[in-house]
Order: C-alpha cells, then sequence, then structure tokens
C-alpha cells in the first residue's frame, strides 16, 4: 500500500490538534483549533472535519484519498467500541459515540482511544520507548495518567480503566475519599494544578523572592537556580511520583518508564524522580526517561492507530 493518507485527531479541554500523514506515517500536515469553552461533541467532530478538509485542499489531495482517522480522547475510553465514557470536567463528555460521529463526518473508517494510550503507542512506535514490548508512558500535565504497553500491546484493563494512576493512593497523598470529576489523591501531589496549588498555600514573601502565582514548570525552573521553596515543591513532587513508579515497577516488572506532558518532562522533575528511586537500592530500578516525542507523542500514536486500521481493511 502505497497511495492514500490517514488523519490523526488529539482532542484536549482546551486544543485541538489535527494531522495528516501518508501511509510510510510521515506527517505531511498539521492543523490546530480551540476547545476552550466547548462541551458539545459534536461541534468538536465539526471542527475535526473542517481540518482535514482544509488539509487535504492545501495538499491538492481529493477527498477519496483519505483512508482512516484515528483520535485520542481525553478521558476513560471504550476502544472497542468507540466510545468515550467520561472526560474531565473540561469537557464533561458522557457516553459519547466518537468514532461513529467520525466515521460518519470524514467518510472513512475510524477508531478512538484514550490521549494516553494514544501517547504510549506513539513512543513505543517512533520514540523513546522504540523496541521495547513492556514500558510505562506516565503523563503529566495538568493531570496525571498512564499508558501501560505489555508485551508490545496497551493494557487497557476491563473497564478501560487501567493506567489512571492520578487516583493512586502512596504515602503523601491525602486520604480523603475523592468526588467524581475532582483531581485524584496522586494528582493533587504531582499534577500541574496540585503543584500549582501546593506552592501558593506554602509562599510566604519571607522564604522566596518568587511571586506567589507560579505554574508548576516555572517553579521546577527556579528550583534549578537555587530557591530553598520552589526546591521543597519539587522534592515533594518527585517522591510522591518516584513512590508511584516504585510500586507499579514492583506489580508491573518492567523495564522503562517514559515521563511525558508539559510538567511530566522537566528535566528537574525528571532528575530528582530518577535520584530518589535509585536510593531505594538496586531491587527494583527501573529505567527513567523523558519522552523524546513531547507533545507530537499523542499524535503519533494516532497516526499508528489509523495506519492499523488501514491495514485491516
Amino acid at each position: 500500500m502505497t497511495k492514500g493518507y490517514v488523519a490523526a485527531v488529539d482532542i484536549g479541554g482546551t486544543s485541538l490538534r489535527v494531522a495528516l500523514a501518508d501511509l510510510s506515517g510521515k506527517v505531511i500536515a498539521r492543523w490546530s483549533a480551540s476547545t476552550e469553552g466547548i462541551r458539545d461533541a459534536a461541534v468538536v467532530v465539526e471542527r475535526i472535519r473542517a481540518g482535514v478538509e482544509e488539509m487535504m485542499r492545501e495538499q491538492s489531495l481529493e477527498k477519496s484519498a483519505l483512508r482512516a482517522v484515528a483520535a485520542g480522547a481525553p478521558g476513560v475510553t471504550n476502544a472497542a467500541e468507540g466510545v468515550v465514557i467520561a472526560t474531565s470536567y473540561l469537557m464533561g463528555w458522557r457516553d459519547v459515540p466518537l468514532r461513529a460521529m467520525l466515521e460518519e463526518a470524514l467518510g472513512v473508517p475510524a477508531t478512538v482511544d484514550n490521549d494516553v494510550n494514544a501517547a504510549a503507542l506513539g513512543e513505543g512506535w517512533a520514540g523513546e520507548a522504540k523496541g521495547i514490548r513492556d514500558f510505562v508512558f506516565v503523563a503529566i500535565g495538568t493531570g496525571v495518567g498512564a499508558g501501560i504497553v505489555l508485551n508490545g500491546k496497551l493494557f487497557q484493563g476491563m473497564g478501560w480503566t487501567a493506567g489512571e494512576i492520578g487516583y493512586m493512593l502512596v504515602p503523601g497523598t491525602p486520604e480523603e475519599p475523592v468526588e467524581r470529576g475532582k483531581p485524584g489523591a496522586l494528582e493533587g501531589v504531582v499534577g500541574g494544578e496540585g503543584i500549582r496549588d501546593y506552592w501558593q498555600s506554602a509562599w510566604r514573601a519571607k522564604k522566596t523572592g518568587l511571586p506567589r502565582i507560579l505554574h508548576a514548570t516555572e517553579i521546577f525552573d527556579a528550583a534549578m537556580q537555587g530557591d530553598e521553596l520552589a526546591e521543597a515543591v519539587l522534592h515533594r513532587s518527585a517522591k510522591t511520583l518516584a513512590y508511584a513508579i516504585y510500586n507499579m515497577a514492583l506489580v508491573i516488572n518492567c523495564p522503562l518508564f517514559v515521563l511525558g506532558g508539559g510538567v511530566g518532562m522537566h528535566p528537574a522533575l525528571v532528575d530528582e524522580t530518577r535520584r530518589i528511586l535509585y536510593e531505594r537500592g538496586t531491587r527494583i530500578r527501573p529505567e527513567i526517561v523523558s519522552s523524546t516525542l513531547g507533545a507530537d507523542a499523542q499524535l503519533m500514536g494516532a497516526v499508528r492507530l489509523a495506519l492499523d486500521l488501514v491495514t485491516m481493511e
């Protein structure tokens, strides 16, 4: 197969990214739009259709050249049925038949999965985990999630919630029950929003010369420059993340953890997490690395999913 193209979609709570790739997996065009404040799935699908058609026109391609589309959605997704069971409060989706909606809008076969699962596939296909059959991709942005690949295949669990590690309980995380739609215990310490909130609660003018309002990555930048309060916040997050990775490594016994997401890829967090984990000794010592695909991990995973659809035709 040498003719045809696939569309890959990364749906976020505030942004939408679409890529067009040939059947070798090479991305030939990109398109993006805002989803901020949009909760209607039909509106998002219409924007995807518009984006795909715009890229096809720009590349002087007929609509018939499109062979398949794949999308990563930010929530629990039944990949077999193509239904997004639930997303975060940013989108508020419940039981959205996204696959069917995409197929109707674009007229080609479609497949959908959780966005972090898609990122794990991308990293295993074209990133840091290429050639590795057992690994975990840990995405840390506003929240925390994981894509688990075992024996070369995604492990999704019987309820499609495998990898929802944001709700993991480890030492240092809150023990109170979490309300539906609220950040989980691990997210509250390691996620970008939780880090920002903790910084604000710990902030005192006599402790730091930095502003009270900072993003997680800015706090980590300050830690690398020697700010003591920022160093303490970094250490708290890295220690909690290291415990979570240690526990996952005990259960799954995989050799590699890839850290992705805007917060997870920060070198200060990667280095401190690795240092704390390795202090535990050599019994459980998986390799901890930063994603090489970065923000493109989800898109490349969606490309891979779409190509798999084409090979099944």
